[in-house]
């Protein structure tokens, strides 16, 4: 059974990993579009279309008239739940699809105040979104070494990023995890540095939805939950690190790194050092 209309292509780099190939928030698929008419297909997730590679004219219906414009790299169109697009491709191209759960959209519009309603939108612009599409592409290329928890942050962000571009939020005291609660989390969290945590799963711990539990831990925390995790992540290793009593492989298992290479990418960029260059200060 598949939550993923026939026509588009099956994914890849997930499978390699073990990953399961629809992820619970936000997947991302790299699909073909043929030359000729194409009727975007029909899917129960909101779909951005990336336009990958050179520029390319098209022309497109959108209520009842026809358009014509140019299809740049980076750009992209929202196609809500439900819904479909019709295109008049002058040759064949290449978008990059991000399938969005309309059920965490329902729940980032309710945590910001926001109507839920997505309406459909050609060629639009936004660095945010593109961000956020190319570390999708990343991960799935990489069989997702950032594991769940940061593909359902990149999921929210690109919620929340959506609601912005398309309506004005209702002004809000910024709010935190009250204290106990905070600690009750960070307590779950060093419990199971080694595993995939997901984003849903630390705001169950915390008694909140996801989309409500992400603003206020970045408010008790300081940083984003997934740097957080990353954060003591790389601590833990640096401490098993200094012990001496066990090999690279080991030490990225325990804690929760997809492999040593990953662990020492997040190591660089949260204490600027090596983990050879931390074992050689023990």
């Amino acid at each position: 059974m598949t939550d993923r209309p026939a026509s588009y292509p099956a994914p890849a780099g997930a499978l390699l990993a073990g990953v399961p190939a629809r992820l619970p928030n936000l997947d991302v698929l790299t699909s073909p579009v043929p030359s000729g008419v194409f009727d975007s297909p029909v899917d129960h997730r909101h779909v951005l279309c990336l336009h990958l590679g050179t520029p390319a004219p098209v022309s497109y219906r959108i209520a009842r008239g026809e358009r014509q414009g140019v299809r740049l790299h980076g750009q992209f169109c929202v196609v809500p739940a439900g819904s479909s697009t019709r295109w008049f491709m002058s040759r064949p191209v290449h978008s990059l699809l991000l399938r969005l759960q309309p059920a965490l959209l329902g729940e980032t519009a309710d945590a910001m105040g926001l109507r839920t309603e997505l309406a459909p939108s050609i060629h639009i612009r936004d660095p945010q979104i593109e961000r956020i599409g190319w570390m999708m592409q990343a991960e799935e290329h990489d069989a997702y070494p950032g594991g769940r928890l940061f593909a359902d942050s990149l999921a929210s962000a690109l919620a929340a990023r959506l609601l912005a571009l398309q309506c004005r939020p209702s002004p809000r005291r910024a709010r935190a995890l009250p204290p106990g609660t905070f600690r009750r989390v960070v307590e779950y969290i060093e419990a199971h540095l080694d595993q995939d945590l997901s984003l849903a799963e630390l705001a169950a711990v915390a008694g909140f939805s996801a989309s409500h539990f992400k603003p206020l831990f970045r408010q008790a925390a300081g940083v984003p939950v997934h740097q957080f995790v990353v954060e003591r992540r790389v601590e833990r290793a640096r401490a098993r690190l200094l012990e001496g009593t066990q090999n690279l492989v080991e030490i990225a298992l325990e804690t929760g790194f997809a492999h040593p290479s990953h662990m020492a990418r997040c190591m660089r960029r949260v204490l600027g050092v090596t983990p050879s260059q931390v074992r050689g200060r023990g």
